[in-house]
């Protein structure tokens, strides 16, 4: 009995400490509120505000050629290796040019063998011109003596036939003639080509440059350009003098971009530093990766480097290549618009609200329901609804009061954004916490100021 008096008491005691503990903490609360909701505050001032768009991509040499044999074959010398600096028409590689020795003097010899045709074509053309004038000679004669009744009809018939026999012989002699000559001229386009490919054995450098990279080694099989494949690539060269930073930029950003614009580059091998860049190149068809809904759209731009920017690192060094080496990874922000001394507030001090025609006209909506003692549900205002209305806008402090003004922004960088309209230097706006300034305060709601360190730091109790 004792026990269960005891337990009654422990139950008790409990219940009366929640239930103070439910009674201090509404005081805290009540006060808290009384207080109103604590916000941190900053000025409204006039700074430059550069807009930027971000991407990454690779360094590459503004002019960097393929070079890829016409021919197949085994390359059996190769004369420069990578690095090397080369000139304009330079000798680089030799692929093994037996084969096309055969075949060039294949196609010369059938070229020799034409021309021997057509020669005798012309010969027999000769023979065959001087038999047809003979059997016309006849034949103009036997017509007279037939006319005359000289000879017989079978005599006659006989020579007109050996005269039209001899003229159908000139005319197949022409057009052997003619076979003959298109014949030679077949042969001469293969003895041209043939010695197109057996000049293709030795390959040159189409441009000053530098070996970038060397694909093959002496010894390996390479196969020539086609209608079907560009063949295989055996070098680069490269104008390392002049290089580029080639990026892919969203679509969602691609608008903002223009060319000319004013480029920062960050290259990975040198840290705390940004190269000077302009934009010379943006794609105009996109570059689509994934499927389905993780689909990604970029476009390809290219950014000339600046060689002003980056000449301290050239100090010293024998030749003017840029300290760059194809394939380095960077980091460009691209200025796409700028605005100098503009009026400006920190990026999460602006929010939105309905709009306050909007607002105005559900809430006379509501007020007649109400009067009329219309059961209707009460329209409730929602930021989802097509309909409605959204305005940017930020909270003044006002003698302890957050006061919602109407704003209309412009361009924004990383931390600020810039005020069209709507609010003047110096005013008193609060940027802090975010969760009160983007979702709880109202217009009219009281607010406590304090330092943006105390903001979120508890209170010690007293």
């Amino acid at each position: 009995m004792a026990n269960k008096i005891s337990k009654k008491k422990i139950w008790i005691i409990i219940a009366i400490v929640a239930v103070v503990a439910l009674i201090v903490i509404a005081a805290v609360f009540k006060g808290q509120r009384n207080e109103g909701t604590k916000v941190a505050t900053e000025k409204v001032m006039k700074r430059t505000i550069i807009q930027t768009v971000s991407s990454n991509g690779k360094i590459q040499p503004e002019k960097d050629i393929k070079i890829s044999p016409y021919i197949s074959g085994e390359v059996v010398e190769l004369y420069v290796k990578e690095g090397d600096q080369v000139k304009k028409a330079d000798l680089l590689a030799k692929i093994d040019p037996e084969i096309y020795i055969s075949q060039f003097d294949q196609s010369e010899a059938s070229l020799n063998t034409q021309k021997a045709n057509l020669a005798n074509s012309k010969a027999r053309l000769a023979q065959l011109k001087a038999q047809f004038e003979n059997a016309r000679l006849t034949f103009e004669r036997q017509e007279k003596l037939f006319k005359e009744n000289v000879i017989s009809k079978a005599e006659y018939d006989q020579s007109k036939a050996a005269f039209q026999v001899a003229q159908a012989q000139v005319t197949a002699g022409e057009e052997d003639i003619k076979a003959s000559d298109f014949m030679v001229k077949n042969s001469e386009a293969a003895l041209k080509r043939s010695k197109e490919d057996l000049t293709r054995t030795a390959i040159f450098a189409p441009n000053d440059g530098t070996v970038s990279k060397l694909s093959v080694l002496k010894g390996e099989r390479v196969t020539g350009a086609s209608q079907f494949s560009s063949g295989t690539e055996i070098m680069r060269i490269a104008n390392l003098n002049e290089m580029e930073a080639q990026v892919q930029v969203n679509e969602n950003d691609i608008v903002r971009v223009s060319m000319g614009d004013t480029a920062l580059i960050e290259v990975d091998a040198y840290l705390n530093r940004k190269f000077k860049g302009i934009v010379t190149e943006i794609a105009t068809s996109a570059n689509t990766t994934g499927v389905s809904v993780d689909q990604v759209t970029n476009f390809n731009v290219k950014i000339h480097i600046l060689k002003d920017s980056y000449k301290d690192l050239l100090a010293g060094k024998v030749t003017d290549f840029s300290p760059f080496r194809p394939g380095m990874s960077c980091t460009v922000e691209i200025q796409t618009e700028t605005a100098e001394n503009t009026l400006t507030v920190p990026i999460q001090a602006v929010t939105t609200r309905i709009a306050k025609d909007t607002l105005d006209k559900i809430n006379e909506k509501n007020k007649k329901k109400k009067d009329n003692g219309d059961n209707e549900q009460i329209e409730v205002v929602s930021v989802k609804k097509k309909s409605d209305k959204i305005q940017e806008c930020v909270f003044i402090l006002s003698d302890g009061i957050a006061k919602k003004v109407d704003v209309k922004t412009g361009i924004q960088d990383n931390s600020f954004i810039q005020i069209v309209s709507g609010l003047k230097v110096g005013d008193e706006i609060i940027t802090a916490p975010y969760s009160a300034v983007s979702k709880i305060l109202n217009n009219g709601d009281k607010v406590k100021k304090v330092d943006k360190k105390d903001l979120f730091t508890a209170e010690k109790p007293k």
